[in-house]
């Protein structure tokens, strides 16, 4: 005979915080596998290319635990099994504190989010782009200046010091001095939209120091990429501490249904 009275009520809102789970690990594993493959997105730029990846990998782990936890507390919970749900605890229990970790190593580190930002762009545009051993870095920083309307890291003059123009990073020294009356060449992805072909050629070369073809986009890519971080700060907070507040009533949840599942297994 199986549980019943209160811990049936227990048992349902376990199993719909459960297919909860099962969606949101879900759709964590196929955000990380999109991010993985697609060279083109936007959050790649916000840091350098390891670290973006150990992020990922990391981001697709929780996923997958959220999902195989899903699993044990489902099967625990038709099952009645002990082992099930102490499993589907002890699951939980690893996510949620690898979540609060990272959330509160993001809150502590938000003030910092500039300079981390602004030096992954920087380091991009000077070194990355347009080598042939970087070029999902090239792809994704043209979709970023077409998308996001901007050019370079701080300006189109970014691209003067940059391996782009064929520098040679080595000696900035001879940077200083050689970039003073030459010309350089900024992406065509820097060009605004519906240019002819002609006219974004010509005015992708410019001279160092001197003035912007208004055919251009005048704005860096760093203060752009960090106002879309900050617009979705909030959001993403929010959606995190409810994630946590549903894993805490499940850890509850699944702690009271393994104890009525011992005290029951005692009585009969």
């Amino acid at each position: 005979m199986g549980l019943n009275g209160c811990c049936s009520c227990v048992k349902f809102l376990m199993i719909l915080i459960n297919i909860l789970f099962w969606i949101i690990g879900l759709t964590i594993v196929i955000a990380s596998a999109w991010m993985l493959t697609d060279p083109t997105f936007v959050l790649s730029m916000t840091q350098s290319y390891n670290h973006y990846y150990i992020a990922l990998y990391v981001f697709l782990g929780i996923g997958v635990l959220i999902t195989v936890g899903a699993f044990f507390g489902c099967c625990g919970v038709l099952k009645e099994s002990q082992c099930l749900l102490v499993s589907f605890f002890c699951v939980i229990l690893i996510v949620m504190v690898a979540q609060i970790a990272a959330g509160a190593w993001a809150f502590h580190n938000k003030d910092k989010l500039d300079d981390i930002v602004r030096a992954s762009v920087k380091y991009s545009v000077q070194e990355e782009y347009g080598q042939s051993s970087m070029s999902s870095r090239t792809v994704t920083f043209d979709t970023i200046q077409k998308n996001l309307k901007c050019c370079g890291a701080d300006g189109p003059s970014d691209w003067a010091t940059s391996r782009f123009n064929n520098v040679d990073r080595t000696n900035i020294v001879d940077i200083a001095i050689s970039s003073m009356n030459v010309f350089y060449n900024i992406p065509e992805s820097c060009c605004k939209d519906e240019l002819k072909e002609n006219v974004c050629e010509m005015s992708r070369k410019l001279k160092f120091g001197g003035t912007f073809n208004p055919a251009i986009h005048q704005q860096g890519c760093v203060d752009k990429l960090i106002e879309l971080i900050y617009e979705n700060w909030v959001l993403l907070f929010g959606v995190t501490a409810g994630v946590i507040l549903l894993e805490l009533l499940a850890l509850t949840f699944s702690l009271s249904l393994c104890c009525a599942v011992r005290n029951h297994q005692y009585k009969a």
